[in-house]
């Protein structure tokens, strides 16, 4: 016997589609009514930070961090090499030019100078001997002199005696020719010791003068040598900090090692990293500011090193006028770069809005003040504390800067 089935009513047969037919119109619903008109949020303004936009004036600049370091490294370099005996300055002192940093020991050299020392001695005492010689010769040829002038005198009082005999005819004409030519003889042989004086002055002058430029160079040579014992003692160059000393007792160093150095603190510099996005606007001469202790201080860029690491560039800069008191090597300083001239601009502080919407609008309240809507707006220029606003804001307008990561997708917002 057959048994008649029910049918089933429409419903039931198509409920699934029925269910995913109506869960599709819902959608659309909602989306429609998401596209059709603003989404509302209730929010604490507390919870907010809300600004002004003003009218006013716009410093374009860089915010970084610089490090104070020194304007100036000197390397501490020997003059003569040999092994370290004593080191007398400790790193990180603070040394007055011509202070002791360290003594080396060179017995070579040492033996050298003694060497040296002995040479010079004997040379001196040569030089002595020398000078005693010519002296005595020019006593001889003196003496000898004087006893020919004396000699003439007398042969021409016995010349004068002759004659007047001669008158008197007790002498013959030829005895008198003969006192004649004796007296004649000496007197030119008086002339030729005096001549000859004469040129053994001159020579002894010259010879006196090139012994004692002899003597003058050897002393030279001997006090440059003493020079050499007086570089084993490495000095200070100048009046600054002792930066770091790389030697130890009994090591060997050579002649022109660099062995530390030394830093003039009197006058620090400000050293620090720019990004390459500013390579074509940082120049030297440029200023820049340092806020410490809420007083300003002013300096400028004197040194711009072009070559570029990990995306950034190095420059210096030195403080014009004063500088903070209690400024040491090391200390990190916040410097900020002006890259112009102050201009007029509406301008709003800045805030985490524009991570969230790349600047390209933002939350305006209304005159009420308790709603905010979402309104188009157009950045410019920026600095670490504000953006320049060139269009979709006016002067007195409030806007939300912060909280845009909780907002959604809302349009509007209602304050509480």
């Amino acid at each position: 016997m057959d048994i008649q089935l029910k049918k089933k009513h429409p419903v039931v047969k198509y409920k699934y589609y029925i269910i995913a037919g109506a869960a599709i119109v819902a959608l659309i619903i909602y989306l429609s009514v998401i596209m059709g008109g603003p989404s509302k949020l209730r929010y604490s303004a507390e919870n907010l930070q809300i600004v002004e936009v003003k009218q006013g004036k716009f410093m374009e600049y860089v915010d970084l961090e610089g490090i104070a370091q020194p304007k100036m490294t000197i390397k501490i370099n020997t003059v003569e090499g040999g092994t370290v005996d004593s080191i007398v300055a400790e790193e990180g002192s603070m040394l007055k030019q011509g202070d002791v940093i360290l003594i080396l020991k060179n017995v070579e050299l040492q033996r050298t100078i003694e060497d040296e020392k002995d040479e010079l001695l004997k040379k001196r005492v040569n030089y002595q001997e020398k000078l005693l010689q010519m002296e005595r010769g020019s006593s001889v040829l003196r003496r000898s002199i004087l006893k020919t002038v004396y000699d003439l005198e007398r042969m021409d009082k016995q010349y004068k005696l002759d004659q007047e005999e001669s008158q008197m005819g007790i002498k013959s004409k030829a005895e008198l020719e003969v006192a004649l030519d004796e007296y004649n003889f000496q007197q030119k042989t008086t002339t030729m010791l005096l001549d000859e004086l004469k040129n053994d002055s001159l020579t002894n002058v010259i010879q006196y003068s090139l012994m004692e430029n002899d003597m003058d160079r050897e002393e030279k040579r001997f006090e440059r040598s003493r020079e050499r014992l007086d570089n084993l003692v490495v000095r200070a160059p100048i009046d600054g900090q002792l930066g770091f000393i790389s030697a130890v007792y009994g090591e060997r160093i050579g002649s022109g090692a660099s062995i530390g150095e030394q830093k003039v603190i009197d006058d620090l510099k400000i050293n620090t990293k720019v990004s390459e996005y500013y390579i074509d606007r940082i120049s030297i001469g440029l200023p820049a500011t340092v806020t410490y202790l809420n007083k300003k201080y002013y300096l400028k860029i004197t040194k711009l090193n072009p070559e570029i690491k990990d995306r950034m560039f190095e420059i210096d800069l030195v403080f014009v006028g004063e500088r903070p008191d209690n400024i040491r090597i090391g200390k990190t300083y916040r410097v900020q770069i002006e890259l112009g001239q102050p201009e007029d601009a509406l301008i709003i502080d800045k805030g985490n809005f524009y991570q969230d919407t790349g600047g390209q609008w933002v939350f305006k309240l209304d005159k009420s003040g308790n709603k905010a809507y979402r309104t188009n707006i157009t950045v410019g220029r920026q600095n670490p504390g504000q953006y320049e606003v060139l269009n979709g804001l006016e002067e007195g307008d409030k806007v939300i800067i912060s909280g845009y990561g909780s907002f959604g997708l809302a349009q509007e917002l209602m304050l509480k």
